[in-house]
């Protein structure tokens, strides 16, 4: 009896660890992006609105969301931000042991963007293969839908008024951010960056972003806003970071997010 308990003890313990181990193989990334504590923060000026001015003021001037910096912390809004593989190999992919199983089990989601009050809702989505682009005209006026890209087609179409379009095709992984506007409304524009990982993330209004499940390990971490890269061209490799479980908390990420001359 003595040899069979230590046996189910053994087990039990073997069982354990395996748990253990498997526990600690993935990990949250958690960080803030920030302007930096030296420059002014940019001003948020109205936007010239040439069209549809009745509904399209009807709140207030439309201000510029090209630099969305939080007078109250310095955080930044819009960056993109995701992990890639250690080294500075555009081609490099993560290993199928580093993407986590949920990611294999996700269904295809409905991304929805949407033009309630003559401006892009919202300006920066991410999204993944498969899933379905649905763009929406929540307003009482007629917007447009503009769409350039090199693996998602060309797009030119009206939307009526309370109405929505949506791409005939599945998205398509593309590393290149794809822009789109309104024609009707030339201030409006928005970027939706394709991804085939779920290593990635959107600041929000306080410049804070999370990233769920990343596997432990040395990787990079790429920080990309409209204007460009974190480090200029050189920042599309990202910065080195090792991530340990259950949770990897950054420090404040500085990114002058000011246009270069």
């Amino acid at each position: 009896m003595k040899s069979l308990g230590t046996a189910l003890g053994t087990v039990a313990l073997l069982a354990f660890s395996t748990t253990a181990l498997q526990a600690q193989q993935w990990a949250t990334v958690k960080g803030r992006v920030v302007f930096p504590e030296d420059k002014p923060i940019p001003e948020r000026k109205p936007l010239n609105v040439t069209q549809d001015k009745d509904h399209c003021l009807a709140k207030g001037p439309i201000l510029d969301e090209s630099m969305m910096v939080n007078p109250k912390n310095r955080g930044i809004k819009n960056v993109v931000v995701w992990l890639r593989p250690n080294d500075k190999d555009p081609k490099s992919k993560f290993l199928p042991s580093q993407i986590h199983p949920d990611f294999a089990k996700r269904k295809p989601a409905e991304i929805v963007i949407d033009q309630p009050q003559c401006m892009f809702v919202d300006r920066v989505t991410i999204a993944h293969p498969g899933d379905k682009l649905i763009v929406k005209n929540s307003s009482p006026v007629a917007h447009n839908f503009f769409w350039n890209s090199g693996n998602n087609g060309n797009y030119n179409v009206t939307i009526p008024k309370m109405d929505q379009w949506v791409m005939p095709q599945p998205l398509q992984f593309e590393s290149p951010p794809i822009k789109y506007s309104c024609t009707i409304h030339g201030w409006m524009t928005g970027y939706v960056r394709i991804f085939d990982h779920p290593y990635v993330a959107v600041t929000d209004e306080n410049g804070n972003f999370e990233i769920k499940n990343a596997p432990v390990g040395k990787f990079r971490i790429v920080f990309w806003h409209e204007n460009g890269f974190l480090g200029g061209a050189a920042g599309r490799f990202g910065q080195e970071i090792e991530i340990k479980g259950p949770v990897t908390e950054l420090k404040p990420t500085v990114f002058d997010i000011t246009p270069r001359q």
